[in-house]
């Protein structure tokens, strides 16, 4: 496994070893060593799966790591750094991740996140937290200031994704200040 950084501060791939044969292929995805610090008390392994043409996003945490990784189908990923005192700070990113070619996205606490389903998707991901609700907070998928390019023209939302309203950076700000996890 290889450790690629990205264009935002803390944000990371994960280029996992392929052992491919006549069958397929095996590849180790995870290892707490590979994330020392981040998964330690708590570890959920969460499934999701999505249909061509959905948006899930924008979202982000105050505590919460993610480790994103598609085991089947392709999606757009969109990824925004809300953290003031992160050096790429206001930073937008777009990436495309597959299943036929997988890897792990990392995700640290303070960077919005969100994904366009391109070609339905099986992906598992694991969070460092036990989900309770209480660090769950989002911004409009389409917000004219992140500028995303999902590669959808009408994504299917869920009520939620369609209620977030547009980036309120005081308001990120003050959440971000009584957290501990975005600094």
């Amino acid at each position: 496994m290889k450790k690629k950084g990205l264009e935002i501060d803390g944000v990371f791939m994960l280029e996992f070893d392929l052992h491919r044969d006549s069958r397929g292929y095996f590849a180790e995805v995870f290892r707490k060593e590979w994330l020392e610090g981040v998964f330690t008390d708590q570890l959920q392994v969460n499934c999701s799966v999505s249909g061509a043409g959905t948006l899930r996003g924008m979202h982000f945490h105050l505590e919460q790591w993610d480790l994103w990784l598609p085991l089947k189908g392709r999606m757009r990923v969109g990824l925004a750094d809300l953290r003031k005192d992160s050096g790429t700070f206001g930073a937008t990113l777009v990436l495309d991740m597959q299943g036929d070619d997988p890897s792990g996205l990392v995700i640290p606490p303070g960077v919005a996140h969100g994904y366009a389903v391109m070609e339905d998707l099986l992906m598992v991901y694991l969070v460092n937290r036990y989900y309770d609700g209480s660090d769950e907070h989002g911004i409009a998928w389409d917000d004219p200031e992140l500028d995303i390019d999902w590669g959808l023209d009408a994504p299917l939302l869920s009520p939620r994704d369609m209620n977030n309203g547009p980036l309120d950076r005081e308001m990120v700000e003050r959440l971000m200040k009584k957290s501990p996890g975005t600094r």
